[in-house]
């Protein structure tokens, strides 16, 4: 039987449960006729896949269940080497693995092809960089000062750009030079999410096919990625800080074959140089003496009001810091912005009252912490005033701007918002950290694409660094936090410049919670902590 057979029969309750009870109720408020069981048919099946609803253990059951009892019969036989008399506990119970014949026996059963399993995208874990690439005048002088502060005890420095002023295309051309002065040399690139570990592994080979003075090679070593450590010798291992990090908490001896081995260690997104587990890790990668450490950040510090934690940071670094520093500009934000680097970028606060007040304890809790306790997050995700305000505020973004980022606060949260605006007619998507590999590619894929066509991509937690799409040019943080890196990691997003393939203009829309932080300008990042790192 076909796919969409079993869906006509779904009723409201079961579509309801599908789509989740939140939508459900905003849709009535927004419009009754958008709740009719047609019309929810009709969002189910541009919200998600018949493939990924079958594979769901949550949604299966419920459409299980709409079968009739000789099609449920027949199906429990096909997939059950021994059916219970009972062909709805069956498959109300079944395990279903993915890539299994079950599974296969299933989408045949209501026509359709089977999954294709997960598979890493891009390249080998190793591959040749053979040897196009020319520095801003900005990124030129940044190198000579890298250079020169590695070049002499402690050996270690922080390089502070801007988001957009080319913190990663600067540090391969130092990576390179580094490459050319020995033989073999293996630098150590450290990230902590996927995306920037394959946007640093592209940036190296572009830079090195100009650069370069032999053939090196670029080793992987993050997500599903599996290398030989103690073969890598000369070139770039890029590697997740997680994953080197259980590889080799109980194989010290590889960590320290590394650190004999390498000569440079860079970290991307350096404010978590000093998290306990990752402070170790470049402890001991740096602990041969010859070995030197570059951070990259575009907001040298962990919070905005934690001065313990900044100065912490700080010292780690030796206080040595390279920053963009331009005559005639009070901030280099400006100059960034009057070159065209950068968007010019309209911050708008979207106030919002709330029908709650916080009691002492929760306004304590969230003066200590840098993130919401999670019971707040779930009051403002399903606060339905809060999300008719993100949804009008959305559909006015859309009417001047192709590509925008919402940042929900809570995954919940983000499929929830995602669904409405799709209801109201806008090309919405929603992803997550659990949001499947090949899903999650159909939606960034779909979102750079260059249909005129406005499109909103919903998210938390995995877009905030390493997502380059430049014709991103609005930005809705719903996401209330007190970390100014977090916020500023947010709005780079959307403010890429004209001379970087990106937009001349840009908006921010941040929702301002009665008694919950909000920030107003990209600029306030970059120079909030200054006084940390200027020598005691």
């Amino acid at each position: 039987m076909h796919f969409s057979t079993i869906l006509a029969r779904a009723d409201e309750g079961t579509l309801q449960a599908l789509i989740g009870r939140p939508a459900l109720r905003l849709l009535k408020a927004l419009d009754p006729a958008l709740a009719a069981p047609s019309a929810l048919r009709e969002l189910l099946k541009h919200l998600r896949s018949a493939d990924a609803l079958l594979a769901d253990p949550s949604a299966r059951p419920l459409l299980l269940a709409l079968l009739r009892p000789l099609e449920a019969q027949q199906l429990a036989i096909l997939l059950a080497t021994d059916p219970s008399s009972d062909s709805y506990l069956t498959l109300r119970t079944l395990n279903l693995r993915r890539g299994s014949a079950r599974e296969r026996l299933l989408f045949s059963f209501f026509e359709l092809a089977p999954p294709t399993p997960d598979v890493v995208a891009g390249p080998s874990a190793q591959e040749p960089a053979p040897a196009q690439a020319a520095l801003f005048p900005h990124q030129r002088e940044a190198v000579r000062q890298v250079r020169a502060a590695l070049s002499v005890v402690p050996q270690r420095v922080l390089l502070h750009l801007p988001t957009g002023a080319g913190k990663t295309r600067t540090a391969m051309h130092v990576i390179a030079d580094h490459l050319r002065s020995r033989e073999p040399a293996l630098v150590v690139w450290l990230a902590a999410s996927e995306e920037l570990c394959e946007q640093s592994a592209a940036a190296f080979r572009t830079t090195w096919q100009s650069l370069g003075d032999r053939e090196v090679t670029v080793q992987r070593f993050w997500g599903e990625r599996e290398l030989d450590l103690a073969q890598c010798r000369d070139g770039l291992l890029v590697a997740g800080l997680s994953k080197l990090y259980r590889a080799t908490l109980d194989r010290l001896p590889l960590l320290g074959t590394l650190a004999a081995r390498c000569s440079l260690v860079v970290i991307d997104e350096a404010h978590q140089a000093i998290a306990a587990t990752y402070r170790l890790l470049l402890n001991t990668l740096v602990s041969q003496g010859q070995t030197a450490l570059l951070g990259l950040t575009a907001t040298p510090g962990r919070t905005w009001d934690d001065l313990g934690a900044d100065a912490e940071l700080a010292a780690f670094f030796g206080r040595r810091k390279v920053t963009l520093q331009v005559p005639g500009y009070r901030n280099p934000v400006d100059y960034l912005v009057d070159e065209g680097y950068l968007a010019r970028v309209t911050f708008r606060p979207l106030l919002y009252e709330g029908g709650w007040q916080l009691a002492e304890t929760d306004l304590r809790r969230i003066a200590n912490e840098l993130e919401l306790p999670a019971r707040i997050v779930r009051r403002l995700a399903e606060d339905e005033q809060r999300n008719l305000a993100l949804v009008v505020a959305a559909e006015a973004l859309a009417r001047d701007h192709q590509r925008i980022m919402l940042f929900a606060a809570s995954v919940e949260h983000a499929y929830l918002v995602a669904a409405i605006l799709r209801a109201r007619g806008l090309a919405a998507s929603a992803l997550s950290g659990e949001t499947p590999s090949a899903e999650r590619a159909r939606m960034i894929a779909a979102y750079k694409d260059n249909t005129p066509l406005p499109r909103i991509l919903c998210n938390f937690g995995v877009l905030t660094t390493g997502f380059d799409a430049p014709r991103t040019s609005a930005a809705l943080i719903a996401r209330p936090t007190r970390s100014l890196v977090l916020y500023s990691q947010m709005v780079g997003r959307a403010i890429r410049g004209p001379r970087v393939g990106g937009n001349p203009t840009a908006t921010v829309v941040t929702v301002i919670d009665r008694n919950l932080p909000g920030f107003g300008d990209v600029a306030e990042a970059f120079s909030n902590w200054e006084d940390v790192w200027n020598e005691p």
